[in-house]
């Protein structure tokens, strides 16, 4: 919204800020198209309130606003003025004209202009532009002109105006289709209307106006025809999952056609399809099944099991996490594209999809894809293949660059609604791992998220923690997120392994979808974790040539750091900073840049007690080494105990309570791997040694 606003009035902050101010809750979250025109703000009245036009300038502004094309010559036919005369007028500084084309070069003063000018004068300049456009044989822009200057109901206008925004959203311009069928829905009724009202409806959903969508598409019934509604079904259900947060539950066979009619159980089946790829986004299985069971029923009856059939069985399985499920060869962005791309991520060959995605993104693939026949352009769509495309550069490592990529996408495209949020959550964790903080983006597609979604925040937050070095923090919020079951995305994406706090007594979890070099990086950190003392020394190098063979700079450098601590924490001091400098360039390479920070503050902390003056304590080696590992108050605890204190006397000395300290304690043992006070103390004697 943000972007179409700055793309709309020009990225002046204050103008920006007045008009969101203006628009209703789903305009602001993106679910509801903008207003057309948008709304003038006393930021834009300042800017042109004092600005005098003669009758015939103000009607040329006003028209380069108004008509549907940029192009040049209708504009000088409405005016009577040659371009060289336009150039050197009091208007020339306010228009720009090049190659035949003509705009105004503030888009605020369009906005100014028709705020400010009477409702019969619009008319008439809509007028006048119907007829300069007939004239010219350009039927589009008269009809359209045509509708806008009709002040009752013109229905041969509307039919052309719905023919032309049915070819407007095929090419992936569904914003203006949208408006032109809204339009033409407004001059007809009948079977035309339900025709309009159907493509503006399947428009919207396909720009991601999801509420604007489903007050159109609702419309349909009870009392539209049958091809109608059964056409509109399928946008409406996706519509409707967007708004809600999840599919409507409904009877499908409440909806089946009455008729043998093959093109009515093709759209039937493929709103059944849409249904179940929707909830299977959501981790709903016992609808995903049931909305497969009426798409393989009405397959049968069109010949559609190897086009929608197969390819829908496999995306929706594999969205739900299922592993098991072989690639089938559809057609189009998401039935070949998206499933081939996830596909490829799993057997670990990641760059072959992104060239999967590739081939889509270039325009040279023609594909039909049975599954959002007619929106393979949309935006929708692309929002999809933005999601998948940073997901397989963040499994890759590249995680600048993923960031990059979302940040773009987000500027055009809804990838707020793909996968349930998934965009939302992978831009959340890029930013933290980049900054360190949720930043303007990450925290704008959260905001835009359908208030029945709602996504995990303790990871996030734990990973800051971590990151910001408040490791007690860390541990806390990630032992809250296990509590609430670990929930999790189906489709993998990094999360805090560092501070994971599973057990052996953990009921198993369904291993998430991801390349395998993440899978195995997730066992490495988990031995790294969970090794006892007198198996790490020789477990250690087995565990380092593993990680060598990790081709993600993130992951591995990830992994490296977690040796390199758990070496210091062992006391092997010189061992564990060289882990730790391997792991800073590699987490550099990957664009990781908070992650980055957070080691480099290790090595820091490593080198400061190294130079640090030693010959009074006979445990500083034990307390250079736990300094990586514990909290500054752990490692308080820690030092008290090995000299000797109770618990009385430690919660004395530090002015806490002795609950405090045996929380302090417990955590230093889990930490250090050891049971008891006699086993700490031997440990720091031994480093010390």
């Amino acid at each position: 919204m943000v972007a179409r606003l700055v793309s709309e009035v020009t990225g002046d902050a204050a103008t920006v800020r007045a008009m969101a101010a203006r628009l209703d809750f789903a305009q602001r979250q993106g679910l509801r198209a903008l207003p057309s025109p948008l709304p003038s703000v006393p930021e834009i009245d300042a800017l042109y309130g004092s600005l005098r036009l003669t009758d015939r300038d103000r009607d040329l502004l006003l028209a380069v606003a108004l008509h549907l094309s940029d192009s040049l010559e209708p504009i000088l036919a409405i005016d009577g003025r040659t371009a060289a005369e336009l150039a050197v007028s009091p208007v020339g500084d306010l228009i720009e004209m090049h190659a035949g084309r003509i705009r105004l070069i503030d888009p605020r003063l369009g906005i100014w202009l028709q705020a400010s000018t009477a409702p019969s004068d619009t008319v008439a300049l809509h007028t006048r532009l119907h007829h300069v456009f007939l004239s010219r044989r350009e039927q589009v822009c008269a009809d359209w002109h045509a509708a806008r200057s009709s002040t009752s109901r013109s229905p041969v206008a509307a039919s052309a105006l719905t023919r032309t925004a049915r070819v407007l959203a095929q090419t992936g311009k569904n914003v203006r289709a949208f408006q032109i069928a809204g339009e033409a829905a407004a001059h007809t009724s009948g079977a035309e209307r339900d025709e309009a009202t159907l493509v503006a409806g399947v428009s919207a959903i396909a720009a991601g106006h999801a509420v604007e969508a489903v007050r159109l598409l609702v419309g349909l019934y009870p009392d539209a025809t049958e091809r109608h509604r059964l056409q509109g079904l399928g946008s409406l259900l996706v519509a409707q999952a967007f708004v809600r947060g999840a599919v409507p539950e409904l009877d499908a066979h409440a909806f089946a056609p009455r008729t043998d009619d093959r093109d009515d159980w093709y759209s039937w089946t493929r709103a059944a399809a849409l249904a179940a790829f929707l909830c299977a986004e959501r981790g709903d299985r016992r609808g995903m099944r049931a909305w497969l069971d009426a798409m393989r029923e009405g397959s049968a009856k069109v010949g559609a099991d190897r086009c929608l059939r197969d390819p829908v069985v496999a995306l929706s399985w594999l969205v739900l996490g299922d592993r098991d499920i072989d690639d089938a060869p559809g057609t189009g962005p998401l039935s070949r594209g998206i499933l081939g791309a996830l596909h490829a991520g799993m057997d670990g060959d990641i760059d072959r999809g992104l060239r999967l995605l590739a081939a889509w993104d270039t325009g040279m693939d023609e594909e039909v894809d049975p599954l959002v026949a007619g929106c393979e352009r949309s935006p929708l769509v692309a929002a999809y293949r933005a999601v998948v495309e940073v997901l397989l550069l963040m499994w890759r490592g590249d995680i600048g660059a993923a960031r990059i990529r979302m940040m773009r996408a987000a500027v055009a495209l809804p990838v707020a609604l793909p996968f349930a949020g998934l965009g939302v959550v992978i831009s959340r964790r890029l930013d933290l791992a980049v900054l360190g903080r949720l930043g303007p983006f990450a925290r704008a597609l959260t905001a835009s998220l359908p208030a029945p979604q709602r996504i995990d925040r303790l990871v996030d937050r734990g990973i800051e923690a971590f990151l910001a070095g408040d490791e007690e923090e860390a541990i806390a919020l990630m032992r809250l997120w296990h509590d609430r079951g670990a929930p999790r995305p189906s489709l993998s994406v990094p999360g805090l392994e560092e501070s994971s706090i599973e057990t052996d007594d953990d009921p198993p979890r369904s291993a998430p979808i991801e390349p395998p070099e993440i899978t195995l990086a997730r066992g490495l950190r988990s031995r790294i974790l969970n090794l006892p003392a007198e198996e790490w020394q020789t477990e250690r190098a087995s565990i380092s040539a593993v990680a060598r063979t990790l081709r993600s700079p993130f992951t591995r450098g990830r992994v490296e750091a977690m040796i390199g601590i758990r070496s210091i924490r062992d006391g092997e001091i010189r061992i564990g900073r060289e882990y730790l400098a391997d792991a800073r360039h590699l987490l550099e390479v990957s664009g990781a840049t908070a992650w980055t920070r957070a080691v480099e503050c290790r090595i820091d902390r490593v080198d400061a007690a190294e130079t640090a003056p030693s010959a009074k304590d006979p445990l500083s080696s034990s307390r250079r080494a736990w300094e990586a590992q514990l909290t500054a108050r752990e490692l308080e605890v820690a030092m008290l105990v090995v000299e000797g204190a109770s618990n009385r006397d430690i919660a004395d000395a530090l002015h806490v309570s002795v609950r405090t300290v045996e929380v302090h304690l417990g955590r230093v043992f889990g930490k250090l791997d050891v049971r008891t006070r006699v086993e700490l103390t031997v440990l720091a004697h031994r480093i010390g040694g």
